[in-house]
Parts: C-alpha cells; sequence; structure tokens
C-alpha cells in the first residue's frame, strides 16, 4: 500500500516505521522549508512492544522520505492525519479539496463532536481511529518512545466499513491487531476526559525536561488526586450523554489510589514499555492543552469543576 503521512509527529514516525518495515511505501507532508530543517533521517530510539509486553529496542538512523508539494492529484491509497486535536481543524481544511480516492484515517483524539469537525471532508472515504504507542523528540531530534500490538478502530454505531476493514488488514500486515469501538464518540470523549485528568495533576510537576516524573507517578497521593480530578469531569460526560456506567475506563477512578500507584510502581520496573512512554513524552503544552479544553466546556456548560478552576495557572 501507498501511504501519505500528515506531518512528521511521533504517531505518524513510529507506524510509518513499521508500515514501511512491513513492505509498505510511506512519505510524510511536511510544510514548505521542513525537508531542510528535519533532515533525510530520523534517529529512533523505540521499543517495539508488538510481539513482546517489555519490548524489543531499536535503535536506528531511518531514512525518510517527505514532501511538501501534495495536491489532489496524487495515487497515494491512504492518508494518515495524527495530530494534536488542536491542530485538527487546520489539517482538515488542508485535506479537504486533495483527498482524492485516497482513504483518511482519522488517528488522534477530538474534544470537539467528532462528526461535526469532518464536515469538510468526504464522509465515505473516512475511518477513525486510535493509535496505541507515544514518546516524543528530545532535544537532538532523537525520537524516544513505544509501539504497541493493537490499535482502535471506531464507528458510531454502524459495523466497519470496506475501507475500514482494508485499514484493519494494512495494520495486521505489519503486526497490529485492531479493536473495533462502536460508539466511538463516547469512548472519544472518555480518553480525553481521563487524559485530562491525569494532566492536570502531571502538570504540578512537569519541568522544561522532564514532563512526567516517575517517583511522583507511583505515589498514592498523586492518584488521589488524579481520581478527584476525573471524578469532577464525570459531570462534562453526562452532560454529553455520554453512559458512564457502559464505560470500563472509568472504573479506574472508582479504584483505591494505593492500588493504582503500586500497580504503576510494578509497571515502570519491570515492563520498559511502560516506563519508556512516560520518560519519552516531551510536549508539556499538549497536557496543557486538555485542561484548558475541559475547563473552556465546563465554563460553556456553566458546570463547576473547582479544582481545574483553581489551578488555572499550571494551563494558561
Amino acid at each position: 500500500m501507498k501511504i501519505l503521512l500528515f506531518g512528521r509527529g511521533v504517531i505518524s514516525t513510529l507506524y510509518a516505521w513499521a508500515f514501511e518495515k512491513a513492505g509498505h511505501t510511506v512519505a510524510f507532508y511536511v510544510r514548505p522549508g521542513r525537508k531542510a530543517e528535519y533532515g533525510s533521517t530520523v534517529t529512533l530510539n523505540i521499543l517495539d512492544a508488538r510481539k513482546k509486553r517489555r519490548g524489543v529496542s531499536i535503535r536506528e538512523e531511518w531514512s525518510i522520505a517527505m514532501v511538501e508539494d501534495f495536491n489532489a492529484e496524487h495515487d497515494y491509497d491512504l492518508i494518515i492525519v495524527s495530530v494534536q486535536h488542536y491542530h485538527f481543524k487546520k489539517a482538515a481544511e488542508f485535506l479537504s479539496d486533495k483527498v482524492e480516492r485516497a482513504t483518511l484515517l482519522l488517528f488522534n483524539n477530538f474534544w470537539e463532536e467528532p462528526q461535526q469537525v469532518v464536515s469538510k471532508l468526504p464522509e465515505s472515504q473516512l475511518v477513525w481511529g486510535f493509535p496505541r504507542a507515544g514518546g516524543g523528540f528530545d532535544n537532538k531530534g532523537v525520537l524516544n518512545g513505544v509501539l504497541w500490538g493493537s490499535i482502535t478502530i471506531g464507528t458510531f454505531g454502524t459495523e466497519p466499513t470496506e475501507r475500514a476493514v482494508a485499514v484493519m488488514d494494512l495494520f495486521e500486515s505489519a503486526g497490529f491487531t485492531s479493536k473495533v469501538m462502536k460508539d466511538f464518540r463516547s469512548w472519544l470523549f472518555v480518553h480525553f476526559v481521563m487524559n485530562a485528568a491525569m494532566h492536570l495533576e502531571t502538570l504540578k510537576y512537569a519541568t522544561s525536561i522532564n514532563v512526567f516524573d516517575l517517583d511522583v507517578l507511583q505515589t498514592t497521593t498523586h492518584w488521589k488526586n488524579v481520581i478527584a480530578n476525573g471524578k469532577e469531569l464525570l459531570l462534562l460526560l453526562k452532560a454529553r450523554n455520554v453512559n458512564i456506567k457502559a464505560s470500563p475506563d472509568l472504573k479506574m477512578f472508582r479504584l483505591p489510589p494505593w492500588l493504582i500507584g503500586i500497580a504503576m510502581k510494578v509497571a515502570i520496573r519491570f515492563i520498559p514499555s511502560v516506563k519508556q512512554i512516560f520518560t519519552g513524552h516531551s510536549n508539556r503544552n499538549e497536557l496543557k492543552s486538555y485542561c484548558q479544553d475541559v475547563m473552556t466546556t465546563a465554563e460553556e456548560l456553566n458546570i463547576n469543576i473547582p479544582r481545574f478552576k483553581e489551578n488555572k495557572t499550571l494551563y494558561k
């Protein structure tokens, strides 16, 4: 398959590497001038945990193809968009007249109504998904990241389309399994809220060097606060008609904080990929954006979330 990835971000780079290793042709669309800025290679320091939970260490100088000129006259089979949620509108506007016959995989989080934010894109060619990977680029441009062995494919109450099945086949060819989530709207909003609950607490300790403090992540106090943050945000999910009781992920907010702390301690010590996902993350602005967005929604709906209100200085 011939694949174009929108931007040379963390998620795009990790999956592009896996696809190329599986025999597919990959290229990155980057803004004019970025090819020279990025250079022709990416330095990878990643843990490939598709087959082994502990992960296989990959250290590689990977040669990549980039394009700065992209229009409707192309022959890509698949275009993958995986950007920060606050950049998606611009990406969608840019791609609105350039999709041509390709399938468009939307592979990132959303807080706005997902089916409304894609109104300028060809609905019949869209596939919705979510990665299980992460990390970040350090100040030398090295990608420190993790690839796990599954992804989520989402629908809005329907069976996967032929295009979605073809995307799942693509991931399978590269060693990934796919889980279909039919209430993808609720799943996205729940995932967003869980991130916001954790990120508000993380911002208290984040520095310009390390976003996540591994020692803090293993404490009962940290998770007690995360749970308190999350319980506030359940009001936003209810206001958006999300069935809270039907979400297994939200059970985290009912667990004892000490238990989560112990589980995190064990995971960080014995599962290198878990440790790497935290130590590799380098985007402090991403953490802030989750908190900003839930706060804005709460204000619009006149819902009181005092813990986020009291800590506004952390995410301005």
